[in-house]
């Protein structure tokens, strides 16, 4: 059982439940479109919250954020909707071209330049990498060769200096 009431009010009911509704409740929790968000009243606002509203879905479509990206879309729609044709003009064809993005954002020509992208740019000037030597043909199979012996380092005759160390003389105890 969940106790639903949060109100520190004795005498208000608090409904148990055993979450059977979570089903129905959360239905009426859709998300925003961003084009139910208020729109401002003057048009030089208007104006700011549109370019706010392109910079958010250009960076959202950047980092293929696509739920930030269409909510962005919506509320530019909305506002270029509110605003005289002849305004803004550069903002709406910046809208139709991150639309057109928006749009092609799983269409097989987005998946083939992000491929190309992806590859390395050729430097003009760069070094030319060397060619690579060709492949000895197939060997035939013989004695395999014998391990070579690995030379043990002569490390000659080291003493450890105990006194640097703090032991003193050998055999005796100073502490």
């Amino acid at each position: 059982m969940v106790r639903r009431s949060q109100s520190s009010n004795p005498r208000s009911v608090v409904v148990l439940t055993s979450g059977t509704d979570w089903g129905t409740r959360a239905a009426g929790q859709r998300r925003s479109s961003g084009a139910e968000s208020e729109i401002p009243r003057r048009q030089p606002a208007k104006i700011k919250a549109l370019r706010q509203a392109l910079h958010l879905a250009r960076t959202a479509i950047g980092k293929k954020n696509w739920h930030a990206a269409r909510h962005g879309l919506s509320r530019a729609r909305a506002l270029t909707n509110a605003l005289p044709p002849g305004v803004a003009v550069r903002e709406r064809e910046q809208l139709s071209e991150l639309r057109k993005k928006y749009a092609a954002r799983d269409t097989p020509a987005a998946k083939n330049a992000r491929q190309a992208k992806t590859a390395p740019a050729k430097r003009v000037g760069a070094k030319k990498p060397a060619p690579a030597a060709k492949k000895p043909t197939a060997r035939k199979p013989g004695p395999a060769p014998a391990p070579v012996p690995v030379p043990v380092r002569d490390l000659g005759d080291r003493f450890i200096n105990r006194e640097a160390l703090g032991y003193g003389a050998e055999g005796s105890r100073t502490r």
